[in-house]
């Protein structure tokens, strides 16, 4: 468990930076995350296969696999166009209503009971996203993005906790940004349709950031967040990954000082956030110790 735990911080604090990057990258939203995407794929294929880890899979698993990836791509597009029609601090904070929706959806698609804890904690969220939604109005189109971008991060995250249970995390990576590219590749002239581009092709120094979003944000990150759900509920990663914006705000303020930007509600709101994760890490340590005190006896 305390490994599962480590994982799943450094995946946080590797998440931090996928905000910077987004604000760093001059490509629209849509074909950022479909380069992000098939680099990726490209570079976990060139990895697997020299290290003789690939996995092969049959046709219904890769369906599987690639309808998450899909899931994942349609996330990344909401949360960084959260990002572009606000800034990076609303955008990450957003991203903490996941906890909420997965609280209620988790119990729905798995047919479990509602757990009351996981919904007062999940409500403490919701009055901070409330809070900082009050806080200015010209910010409100990001807001409504990065809410529809936590709502599907968290079908995202149910779903990536059946994988866990029946592949490797490095397979479930591979194809889900494999799938994820194909995916979005067959949306993306539609979506061009609508948000035209002056080019399809990324500057230099787009690439490079692309390329360190593709290798640290996404495969290290990812690979540590599946092999962590083996001991972790989806519930605990969604509420744990609410302290993303905490990093990424910090580091918000150190490179775009965004501080001027935000205002006492905004802070306030963060600090509910902020209360909600504290409190699950403290319960899920209870419930940790009681249960190794029963296997003891």
């Amino acid at each position: 468990m305390k490994k599962a735990f480590i994982q799943l911080h450094i995946s946080i604090i590797l998440a931090g930076f996928t905000g910077v990057f987004g604000k760093l990258i001059t490509l629209n939203e849509g074909l950022l995350v479909w380069y992000r995407m098939f680099i990726s794929g490209i570079l976990l294929l060139i990895i697997l296969s020299v290290s003789q880890k690939l996995q092969a899979l049959s046709f219904k698993d890769f369906k599987r696999i690639a309808f998450t990836g899909c899931l994942l791509g349609l996330h990344w597009i909401f949360f960084y166009g959260s990002i572009k029609y606000s800034n990076i601090s609303v955008g990450v904070v957003c991203f903490s209503l996941t906890g909420f929706f997965t609280a209620i959806l988790s119990p729905l698609i798995n047919k479990k009971k509602f757990v009351a804890s996981e919904l007062l904690f999940s409500t403490l969220t919701l009055l901070g996203i409330g809070l900082i939604f009050s806080f200015d109005s010209q910010y409100r189109t990001g807001i409504i993005l990065g809410v529809i971008s936590s709502l599907l991060v968290a079908f995202y995250t149910i779903a990536n906790e059946r994988l866990s249970k029946s592949f490797k995390s490095e397979t479930v990576t591979v194809y889900q940004m494999i799938g994820g590219s194909i995916g979005l590749g067959i949306l993306m002239p539609v979506y061009l349709h609508f948000f035209p581009v002056a080019t399809l092709i990324p500057s230099l120094s787009d690439f490079l950031y692309l390329f360190l979003l593709a290798f640290f944000c996404t495969i290290i990150l990812y690979m540590l967040l599946i092999q962590a759900l083996h001991k972790i509920s989806a519930f605990t990663v969604n509420l744990s990954f609410n302290l993303e914006p905490v990093y990424t705000i910090a580091l918000a303020i150190l490179i775009y000082k965004e501080n001027k930007e935000l205002t006492v509600s905004f802070y306030m709101g963060l600090v509910l956030i902020i209360l909600s994760v504290v409190l699950q890490m403290m319960k899920v340590a209870r419930e940790h110790k009681k249960a190794q005190a029963i296997l003891t006896q």
